[in-house]
């Protein structure tokens, strides 16, 4: 007997057991972690205590949350943020070809061109010259229309062109300044809950809005990997930096060295907005450079029907 799933139509044929014991596997802990948080009457602990006891004079900050993550906890912060830049230098490793994407295409196609000039007799089957002659016709950029408010009405085939129509490059146009000027509040702000990570979020929706609206070729100077790299390991160098000075000037990792301005300004915190706006720049760069390193992955993830032997008959 084979050791192949069972297919349908071709296709492998769906396991909802195996889904449904994964899905209890993952609820049943998350059901008793919800089933212990504190409750109203509950004593805030310690941590909790010692946070709204210190935050406004010691730093100046209305907001506990900000002077957990950046000062009571800002060692753990720190760690997290470095674990995250971790992540993204093994998605570029897993993800970054020997070559670009570009030349993968050119090699493919001199390789058939070569083969019909030698092999001029040996003809592909009609359904794989259909297949061949749509996937060139998705390559051809230069021949797609810059967006589809220019494709003819009832077209069939697949959307060639690299924006979208014009309501929703419109609704995102609109969105985007409101959406980046929320991301910056929550980093400037320190009487707000929020800092760096939440906003370096912001920032990466903000680049997938223009690369869903206009297409690559109008974010590609943006999204250009050797700038987010600087970027991103400037961002990781000034934390460092910030969390070094505080052991050297005040004897302690992460100690405030900056004067405390007037509460609920933006200088309010010290150290805190410091490592707050180093944060949005690490995690917005880093978060990008993953995204997009993975939209513009150059393998091919997807098992090859032939290869794999999908096409066989069942062994009996």
């Amino acid at each position: 007997m084979s050791a192949r799933p069972r297919t349908v139509d071709g296709r492998a044929a769906h396991r909802p057991g195996v889904a449904l014991a994964l899905v209890a596997t993952l609820a049943v802990p998350i059901g008793l972690a919800a089933w212990r948080l504190p409750r109203e009457s509950t004593p805030l602990p310690g941590a909790a205590r010692e946070a709204m006891a210190v935050a406004l004079p010691r730093w100046h900050i209305t907001e506990v949350v900000n002077e957990v993550v950046y000062g009571t906890r800002g060692f753990d912060t720190f760690g997290e943020t470095f674990l995250l830049l971790a992540a993204v230098v093994s998605v570029l490793a897993v993800t970054r070809g020997r070559e670009h994407r570009a030349e993968h295409e050119g090699e493919e196609r001199e390789g058939e061109r070569e083969r019909n000039e030698f092999d001029p007799l040996v003809d592909p089957l009609p359904a794989e010259l259909q297949a061949r002659r749509a996937e060139r016709r998705e390559l051809d950029v230069a021949a797609s229309p810059s967006t589809p408010d220019r494709a003819r009405i009832g077209r069939r085939g697949v959307e060639s062109a690299a924006a979208m129509t014009v309501v929703s490059r419109t609704a995102i146009r609109i969105a985007m300044p409101p959406l980046g000027v929320a991301g910056m509040y929550l980093m400037l702000w320190g009487y707000s809950p929020g800092g760096g990570f939440p906003a370096g979020a912001v920032l990466l929706g903000l680049a997938l809005l223009a690369y869903a609206g206009f297409g690559y070729r109008r974010v590609h100077r943006v999204v250009d990997p050797s700038l987010l790299e600087l970027l991103e390991l400037a961002g990781a160098g000034a934390i460092i930096v910030t969390e070094v000075l505080g052991l050297v000037l005040r004897g302690q990792v992460g100690a405030n060295f900056l004067p405390l301005s007037q509460v609920a300004t933006i200088r309010s915190g010290g150290i805190l907005q410091v490592f707050s706006g180093s944060e949005l720049i690490e995690v917005g760069t880093g978060l990008t450079l993953a995204i997009f390193a993975f939209l513009a992955m150059g393998h091919d993830w997807a098992r090859d029907a032939d290869r794999d032997g999908a096409d066989e008959p069942p062994e009996g």
